[in-house]
């Protein structure tokens, strides 16, 4: 079953009221739950907009997208921020962590209200154990390396058991060997968990962690293929 569908999705924008920008143009994929995505581009080819109409953060000009069978497209302001608070999970290339709060309050930041609050802190422990980082709760996001901080991320994505984590350029910011480890650590969340999980990268050498790659070129697909993942050279990142 699909976890995740876009059909004839575009989106337009006028920058600074200038030259119209067609970022998406007609773009369809369908994707199922438990899968591992890639969504390769170069910059500009539209893999960041089309990350940001998959999980409402922006609407697209016009098209579907369907999440867990739900067409998102008849859903008003605020149902879509429910939608996607219940649903959706995200990691950003700068993980986004707030410098005033220690790392398990950045992780339960996101259930401090609502329903998931119950149990919240006791979640993000196991989560912060989970990425190897139970020993650094209490710090500050200015006392954790790059990759430490993304590993953060990476658990508030996942505080709220969400169905699909998107996740933008996540080793943008690492170094080479942190990059491996962060794949690695997603791939272990995505087999235990069984979370759908879409990473956005122009990286192939991240592209080629994952079960599936789509490679998106001015806005549209230009290939979709299975790829085979060199599951050796993951399990000597453990």
């Amino acid at each position: 079953m699909a976890a995740l569908e876009v059909r004839n999705l575009t989106k337009k924008y006028r920058p600074g009221q200038g030259n119209e920008v067609q970022a998406l143009d007609g773009i369809s994929m369908s994707i199922n739950d438990g899968e591992f995505v890639s969504v390769v581009g170069r910059a500009g080819s539209g893999k960041t907009t089309l990350l940001r109409c998959m999980g409402l953060l922006i609407r697209p000009t016009s098209g579907q997208v369907i999440i867990d069978r739900v067409d998102t497209a008849s859903l008003s302001d605020g149902e879509r921020a429910d939608f996607r608070g219940r649903r959706v999970g995200f990691v950003l290339r700068d993980h986004s962590l707030l410098p005033t709060l220690s790392v398990l309050q950045n992780v339960v930041l996101p259930v401090r209200y609502g329903p998931f609050r119950r149990g919240a802190k006791k979640r993000a422990r196991e989560l912060l154990d989970l990425v190897g980082l139970a020993d650094l709760m209490r710090r500050r996001p200015d006392e954790l390396s790059n990759g430490q901080a993304q590993r953060v991320a990476i658990a508030r994505a996942m505080i709220k058991e969400p169905g699909v984590v998107l996740a933008d350029e996540p080793t943008g910011e690492v170094e080479n060997e942190t990059s491996d480890e962060l794949l690695y650590l997603l791939r272990q969340l995505n087999r235990t968990s069984g979370v759908t999980l879409v990473i956005a990268t122009h990286d192939l050498e991240v592209a080629s962690c994952t079960d599936r790659m789509i490679r998106i070129r001015d806005g549209q697909v230009a290939a979709d293929e299975r790829l085979r993942v060199d599951l050796r050279r993951l399990r000597e990142l453990r």
